[in-house]
């Protein structure tokens, strides 16, 4: 990925979305594109509209922090956004090595918290790079799907999202969460626009994904910290979770996200509801999928009992 190209793409975008009237701009002649001129957005950042016109362009060796900090505050950017401006001003790095990238490994600490949490009828999960799943406990895996059960490649939140038609159907508001997928992924090219893997994931998606790819050339970023999220689970039905996502301090790019529900909510019922059946065989409704018979995988510090899981074979993913 050429960034000084990239940095321009972004720029253009957020220029585009920025109106006369939000820049605090008089808006008294006719525009063939609702956003800003270039030389309204250089006037508003106190740099020269060629100079800018160069940034765009991707012509421009290098922008100053102080440069930088401009133009987020003329673009009106979001701290997520101005992060994401500095990620891809940032020189590129070394050529990549020949070899591939080393996998990320998860902490047998955190499988214990995991482990902690999940008694505390609490589905969390660990995201590494390229939204790629590291670890999940037995409830995350109950209510999202066993990632566990694929083979490691395929350990990945934005393929589930995308590529799995069961996301559209589990994600009650799936169109959101497909829009922030795709800005995860993009933040993180950002801030590692020579990973072969991501590159390759990217690709992948953009092959398959109509709608990947109409979310990915809008070149939103978004952080995940906080919020919440609902699901349509085939078994126990509507689930309403609050969500925090912590960096682990001891480890690159790893995020814990833990779901939490309402005491006394029927999203509580339905988590202990769900909880119960990791450790017993689930009676699925019928039509919702076939029983397969195999028994779920040992994790390192984990006891995942004897809970059968149901499969549907036109499914990429097995469900408990």
């Amino acid at each position: 990925m050429n960034k000084n190209l990239e940095m321009g793409e972004f720029l253009r975008s957020r220029r585009a979305r920025l109106t006369p009237a939000q820049a605090g701009m008089p808006d008294t002649t006719r525009r063939r594109v609702p956003g800003l001129r270039r030389e309204e957005l250089a006037h508003l950042a106190g740099v020269s509209s060629d100079y800018y016109t160069r940034l765009e362009q991707g012509r421009a060796r290098t922008a100053s922090p102080p440069v930088l900090d401009a133009l987020a505050r003329a673009l009106r950017l979001d701290d997520t956004e101005r992060a994401h401006l500095f990620d891809l001003a940032t020189p590129d790095p070394p050529p990549p090595r020949s070899h591939p990238p080393r996998p990320q490994r998860v902490r047998r600490a955190t499988y214990q918290l995991l482990d902690a949490v999940d008694r505390a009828f609490c589905p969390a999960f660990v995201l590494g790079r390229r939204t790629d799943v590291l670890a999940a406990n037995r409830l995350a895996e109950a209510l999202i799907a066993d990632f566990d059960a694929l083979p490691a490649r395929e350990r990945n939140l934005a393929r589930f999202v995308f590529l799995d038609d069961h996301a559209r159907d589990l994600y009650a508001d799936w169109g959101t969460v497909a829009s922030d997928t795709a800005a995860m992924l993009r933040m993180d090219a950002g801030r590692h626009p020579d990973d072969p893997l991501l590159n390759e994931l990217v690709g992948e998606l953009s092959v398959h994904s109509d709608c990947f790819r109409r979310h990915w050339a809008e070149r939103n970023v978004y952080e995940h910290t906080d919020g919440a999220k609902s699901y349509h689970h085939p078994v126990v039905g509507k689930v309403t979770v609050s969500y925090q996502a912590m960096a682990l301090p001891s480890e690159e790019d790893q995020i814990l996200c833990i779901y939490t529900t309402e005491p006394g909510s029927a999203s509580e019922t339905a988590l202990r509801l769900l909880a119960s059946w990791t450790n017993s065989p689930v009676d699925v409704p019928e039509g919702t999928a076939r029983r397969s018979g195999r028994q779920l995988p040992s994790g390192a510090g984990r006891e995942y009992g004897s809970a059968i899981i149901e499969t549907d074979p036109d499914r990429r993913l097995s469900w408990l």
